[in-house]
């Protein structure tokens, strides 16, 4: 008589010691930085993509008659432009534009991709300066290889070194991996860029070329002068083109006025994924902050020393990482070994949890 309720009560403290302990797993993975098999996987795709993507780029400025330069681009990438040109904007470091056509960059965006919560299958909202050729085709690797579909309004001004050579800019690099079948997506809009979005820091005659070039195109031409409409033009193009889906988060890649709006405290935006982004009045306030204002993840892709600081890529690899390869990778793969050894303790625990006290009591 006395039997049947001490195995109920045993049975109904196994079922709540179970629910406890799958509860505290839940809680563990997601507080703890595990890794993803399928984000590491992405991460490795990502990589392997744009390492063909830049090898596409040289191809097609090597068949264009536009010689590499050895001591400028000493990897070979065909992402390293000239000193100036008349599409030239700013300044510009050298070490930074060769640093950024690490494949790893790929991986890096893939990973910050899901730190910040998105997903296959959502949109991305991309504000793309020509100043940084190879971390605009990180981003477009990354987007791909997750599944991502990327909104892009780039800005065919560029600083020194970036896509700014005469005759293979950044929209002869976009044609290129067009043709390549690379990276395959239609661009939201245009802009000329530099200052004040309409290329005023450009030579009259770049400015002119590259205004030329967008018009029979066919694409939209944002050439607003003050910052705040520029920015609600912008907006309202990421809103048509994600329809009725939400943006999970905008990658801003380089310095683009229009981005960066001009209140001093977006210098102190953190590089990757910036949290507690200081939003200022509406007519200081640039898209990055509009987006934050929002509530929208930013992925800040600038301070390139600061990137390769905060996780751990290398500064001016000569040879670049072949991809898979470098510490990026490897603490990938390092998140992902304690989650499997505490699923292999949670499958045990549940095991002499659920079936050993049971046996026991037949």
């Amino acid at each position: 008589m006395t039997d049947a309720p001490l195995a109920a009560r045993l049975s109904n403290g196994r079922i709540a010691a179970a629910a406890l302990l799958s509860l505290a797993l839940l809680v563990l993975l997601r507080v703890l930085p595990f890794g993803e098999p399928a984000e590491r996987k992405e991460m490795t795709e990502a990589a392997a993509l744009m390492a063909r993507a830049e090898a596409a780029v040289r191809s097609c400025r090597e068949a264009a008659g536009l010689a590499l330069d050895p001591f400028a681009d000493p990897n070979g990438t065909g992402l390293i432009g000239v000193e100036r040109s008349a599409v030239t904007t700013s300044l510009g470091s050298l070490e930074a534009k060769r640093t950024t056509a690490n494949p790893a960059f790929a991986a890096l965006v893939v990973s910050l991709f899901h730190e910040a919560g998105v997903r296959r299958g959502d949109v991305v909202a991309v504000g793309a300066s020509s100043s940084f050729p190879a971390l605009v085709i990180a981003t477009l690797a990354a987007a791909r290889a997750s599944g991502v579909e990327p909104l892009v309004i780039s800005s065919l001004g560029a600083s020194e070194w970036g896509a700014n050579v005469p005759g293979f800019g950044w929209l002869e690099m976009e044609e290129c991996l067009r043709r390549a079948g690379l990276l395959g997506f239609v661009p939201v809009a245009r802009s000329i860029g530099g200052e004040g979005d309409r290329g005023e820091d450009m030579d009259p005659a770049g400015r002119a070329l590259l205004e030329s070039r967008v018009r029979a195109g066919g694409l939209p031409l944002i050439d607003e002068p003050v910052l705040e409409r520029n920015v609600a033009v912008r907006l309202a193009a990421y809103r048509r083109a994600a329809g009725a889906r939400p943006i999970k988060a905008f990658v801003n890649i380089g310095g683009s006025w229009a981005n960066m709006g001009t209140d001093a405290e977006i210098l102190k935006v953190e590089p990757g994924l910036a949290r507690g982004v200081f939003v200022p009045p509406p007519g200081r306030r640039g898209v990055i902050q509009a987006m934050a204002a929002a509530g929208v993840p930013v992925i800040h892709l600038l301070n390139v020393k600061g990137l390769c600081e905060r996780y751990g890529l290398a500064w001016d690899p000569r040879p670049l990482p072949a991809p898979g390869e470098g510490p990026l990778f490897r603490r990938a793969a390092a998140r992902s070994r304690p989650a499997t050894a505490l699923a292999a303790v949670y499958v045990l625990i549940m095991v002499a949890i659920l079936v050993i006290p049971r046996r026991r009591c037949l």
